[in-house]
């Protein structure tokens, strides 16, 4: 996506044009979390590497000492692990060397950066080994971490270009805004035009298309966009379809009753009979489901669904959906419509985003599956947006205002002069 002069005019905050980086240097945080085989620690999916070398690409370009902030995975988890492959893989892509030091802030990294020259770029160990970094908290305190403190007199500028983290309100993310003149990446300032630019200026009708597990997260969303009338329709998949079929009295088996109280959703049911008594001919809930009996794709109408897992939408369901995606003017979509790994149960995803790709509607899909099946099957180029992070741009779309965001307007407000602007 292209952003022309008159979107960046419009932004309420700094972008890397506004500032003058040569020779400089520039912390950014970026979000090259990506899947790590834990027995061996090689990256399995560079997307998220290759996504951010644009924004580290341009700052060494142009003359920047770039030095990176990152993290992989979180305490407890297999692929929790360092950052030394990810240091190895973007040097691979961008064609130049990318230092790494297995330290954070302590005086090793600080003398690391303090010797840079210009055009370098270093990555510095993974910020979540750092324990005050998994803390979600108030930018304000976060600005007062030993982190923030020991690295912002080291730096002239902040880039954030972590959109995929937007959400949160960690340290690397929220508090060198306080203590440096701060700007969004490219990753971030073309993720914000996008989502901004679509819930603004809304083209009727506007279809949302909700699916996957994380039900939290599409409840969320509708009732934003039901209540301030911004969906015309919305069409359910996933977990998020069984929810609301039992909403209406929809016998989903005990196989699929007790799957929805093992996700502690139970509540969401609740959820579901409000929204559905409010908003009835807006939500729009399965015909039909398939189900996996004997690891085969059996379909059954709603009224007959026997106790097996639901894994994908019925035929005659995937029909109706598509005529709703042909006449929509504003598609968004997040989660897929089944188990789509499993060949027999990918009939709903397949065929929802081969709709969404043919529709001449601006689209914009989450990130996480559904992304990552649109870019398998080959049809990036169809859709107009495809978000590099599913939580931060739910949050955006459930009318959440993302940390990240707020300190980087905020930044933008007070003009932090530490260093020259353009």
């Amino acid at each position: 996506m292209n952003i022309s002069d008159g979107e960046r005019m419009a932004l309420d905050f700094y972008t890397i044009d506004n500032f003058e980086i040569d020779n400089k240097t520039v912390l950014v945080r970026v979000d090259i979390n990506s899947p790590v085989d834990p027995s061996t620690g090689l990256i399995l999916d560079d997307t998220r590497i290759k996504l951010h070398a644009e924004t580290i690409g341009e700052l060494s370009n142009k003359g920047a000492k770039t030095v990176v902030l990152a993290h992989q995975s979180r305490p407890g988890k297999k692929d929790f692990t360092t950052l030394k492959k990810h240091a190895e893989s973007l040097s691979k892509i961008l064609n130049h060397k990318v230092e790494y030091v297995d330290d954070i802030f302590g005086s090793n990294a600080r003398t690391v950066i303090s010797k840079m020259e210009r055009g370098n770029i270093l990555l510095l160990e993974n910020v979540r080994f750092y324990s005050e970094e998994i803390l979600n908290r108030e930018p304000k305190i976060q600005s007062e971490t030993h982190m923030v403190q020991k690295l912002s007199p080291l730096a002239d500028f902040f880039i954030n270009d972590a959109f995929a983290a937007a959400h949160r309100s960690q340290a690397s993310l929220v508090g060198f805004a306080f203590m440096l003149p701060s700007a969004a990446g490219r990753i971030m300032e073309r993720e914000l035009i996008a989502l901004y630019n679509a819930m603004d200026n809304v083209k009727r009708p506007c279809i949302y298309i909700l699916g996957g597990v994380k039900v939290d997260d599409s409840i969320m969303v509708m009732e934003n966009v039901l209540e301030n009338g911004s969906a015309d329709y919305i069409l359910t998949t996933g977990l998020v379809a069984n929810i609301f079929l039992c909403g209406t009295g929809v016998d989903i088996g005990k196989y699929n009753k007790n799957f929805i109280e093992s996700k502690g959703y139970c509540g969401y049911v609740k959820k579901s009979k409000k929204l559905l008594k409010n908003y009835s001919e807006q939500i729009i809930i399965p015909k039909d489901v398939a189900v996996c009996m004997g690891n085969k794709r059996v379909e059954f109408y709603v009224d007959k669904i026997p106790n097996h897992p639901i894994y994908d939408i019925g035929t005659e369901t995937i029909t109706e959906y598509a005529g709703y995606i042909r006449k929509a003017e504003t598609l968004f979509a997040n989660g897929p419509a089944g188990v789509f790994e499993k060949e027999d149960f990918n009939i709903g995803t397949d065929d929802i985003l081969n709709a969404i790709a043919s529709s001449p509607a601006f689209s914009i899909i989450g990130g996480g599956h559904l992304a990552a099946a649109a870019n398998q099957m080959g049809l990036s180029k169809g859709i107009s947006h495809i978000s590099s992070g599913g939580g931060a741009s739910i949050n955006l779309l459930a009318g959440e205002d993302l940390p990240v965001v707020q300190v980087l307007r905020e930044s933008a407000k007070k003009k932090i002069m530490k260093r020259s602007l353009v």
